[in-house]
This record gives structure tokens, C-alpha cells and sequence, in this order.
């Protein structure tokens, strides 16, 4: 739970901090700029410099795995890594996955707790502690190496046998909805996606979300924060993608529309869903109406 209330602290100093920026409305005019390059085909091109090169900066706790979990361990690129799952008792049947991604920089009891919805409605939750995050191996890079470890979530997910391969959804809020539209650019092998309350655009996010000390690349160079901007590369989502944000949280109104506004313009199923609330009232809507967008894609 400290993690969380330090997570929702940043968020309140955030909306303090951005006022100065602030068009008449609240909202923030995006800074990146839109590039015509698939993001896949920029990465194979791009190679980030970090400044820093130490694990996630996020203060965690130790974690008591409950009873509705288990713990796994995945092979990423860096090292081994660990997620909580629901285990079904049916293994003999293919079920649908949802890989969730939690807000913050560390993971916390409390998010697991944020995916109830998710089983309830039947599907595995899988919870990924990325590189560098609750003590693990890896060097934290700031929305770029850790889709790394969701694309190894994903393969370790394709190995067992009661996954349904054809269901495999991908989810998270905040941070880890940052990273939910950075993998969907990366990858075929999700059905659909849906961020909730995710940065499309570095450029604020470094200048008014977080401290400057905790910024691990080059800043100097603008393209290390293109690449890790879903804006810039908004037509790159290789699956449907619902881009979820609260009507409380008005920096993050035009980046979001606008990403949605120029993956649509390429016939690419993205839609920006603004719902009730603030950055963390908002998310049980938010899981809710994303289940409901699992369930439709077809």
C-alpha cells in the first residue's frame, strides 16, 4: 500500500506542477513529434542511452502472496523475472489471459487486488515484475527496455498448455499503461490492448511528472523521448487498442485524442475513452469496460 500512496502523492504534486502549463481548459498541448517510421522497424534502428543504470527507483515492500496467487518465474532478455497468477483448477481447457501491468515503478499487493475484475470474469491474470523493479536484476530505462519483459511475459504465457493463444489480452494503468501501448506496437501475438490513464507523450511526462534525478536517458537527445512516446509512433498498434483516461485527468485529454486520431486515420482500430474520475478513481470503470472490449474482439 505505501508504494500506492506514494504513486497517488506524485499525482497530486503532478497536477500542482502542470498548472503553469495548463491551456485555459486544463488541458496540455502535446510536445513530440509525430514520426511516419513503424516504431518496430525504429527500435531495430535506435539504441537508447541511459545516463543512469540502476534498478527502478520506487521504494517496494516485501510481498505476501495471497491466496488467490501464485508465483512464477518467466526468462526475459536480462535475466529470470517474477509474476503473480491465478492457477485454474480446469487446465484441460484453453483459457483467455489477460497480462496486466501495474502503475508505479514497483508492484504491490494492492495491484493485484486491481485485477479482480479481470478473474471474476474468468480470466488468468498475469502480473509481470519488470527489470529492475522489487529487488530484481536489470537496469530500468524509462518506458523502453522493460517492453522487453512483457514480450517475454507474453511468450512464457504462449508455453502453457491451458492459454488459449488466441485470447492473450494485455492491459495496466499509468506506468504500465505507458508500456501497454509501447508493446502494442511491437507485437502481433495479443488480441487487443487497453491502457488506462497511460503517458502518449515523454516530453511532458519528464517535464512535469517526475523528477529529473530519476530520469535515466539522455534528455538531450529528443529522440530517446520519441521512442518511448506512443504518440510518435500512433500509427504502429499492431492489434485493437482502447486508450482509457479520467475526466479528472485533463494533461493527459490531447495526447491521448490525438494518438487515437492518428492511428484511425490508417484504419487502425484505437479508440481514446475519457471515463468518470481521476487517475485512480477511474479504474474500475475503466477494467470494466475493457472487459468488455476483450469479450467483442473477435
Amino acid at each position: 500500500m505505501k508504494a500506492k500512496l506514494i504513486l497517488i502523492i506524485a499525482m497530486a504534486f503532478l497536477c500542482a506542477k502542470i498548472a503553469t502549463a495548463q491551456n485555459d481548459d486544463g488541458t496540455i498541448t502535446p510536445l513530440v513529434q509525430i514520426q511516419n517510421e513503424d516504431y518496430k522497424a525504429a527500435r531495430e534502428n535506435f539504441k537508447t542511452k541511459l545516463t543512469l543504470t540502476g534498478r527502478a527507483p520506487s521504494k517496494w515492500d516485501t510481498l505476501k502472496i495471497p491466496a488467490d496467487a501464485q508465483e512464477v518465474k518467466f526468462l526475459s532478455n536480462i535475466d529470470t523475472l517474477k509474476a503473480w497468477m491465478n492457477i485454474p483448477n480446469d487446465k484441460n481447457t484453453k483459457h483467455a489471459a489477460v497480462i496486466f501491468l501495474h502503475g508505479g515503478f514497483s508492484f504491490g499487493e494492492e495491484d493485484w487486488t486491481m485485477t479482480q475484475m479481470y478473474r471474476d470474469s474468468g480470466y488468468i491474470v498475469f502480473s509481470p515484475m519488470l527489470r529492475g523493479e522489487n529487488g530484481q536484476q536489470g537496469t530500468f530505462s524509462l518506458f523502453y527496455n522493460e517492453t522487453d519483459d512483457v514480450l517475454a511475459s507474453i511468450k512464457y504465457l504462449q508455453s502453457l498448455s491451458f492459454i488459449n493463444n488466441e485470447r492473450i489480452f494485455l492491459s495496466g494503468h499509468s506506468v504500465g499503461g505507458t508500456i501497454v501501448m509501447l508493446t502494442a506496437m511491437l507485437t502481433t501475438e495479443i488480441k487487443a490492448a487497453a491502457s488506462f490513464s497511460g503517458s502518449p507523450d515523454q516530453m511532458i511526462y519528464c517535464k512535469y511528472g517526475i523528477p529529473a534525478k530519476i530520469i535515466p536517458f539522455d534528455t538531450m537527445d529528443i529522440r530517446e523521448f520519441e521512442m518511448r512516446s506512443p504518440l510518435s509512433y500512433a500509427s504502429s498498434f499492431k492489434s485493437p487498442v482502447r486508450l482509457y483516461y479520467g475526466s479528472d485527468e485533463p494533461h493527459f485529454k490531447l495526447a491521448t485524442e490525438k494518438t487515437a486520431m492518428y492511428a484511425k486515420e490508417d484504419n487502425l482500430n484505437v479508440e481514446a475513452v475519457q471515463v468518470e474520475g481521476n487517475h485512480m478513481s477511474a479504474i474500475p470503470e475503466e477494467i470494466k469496460r475493457s472487459i468488455e472490449f476483450f469479450r467483442n474482439c473477435r
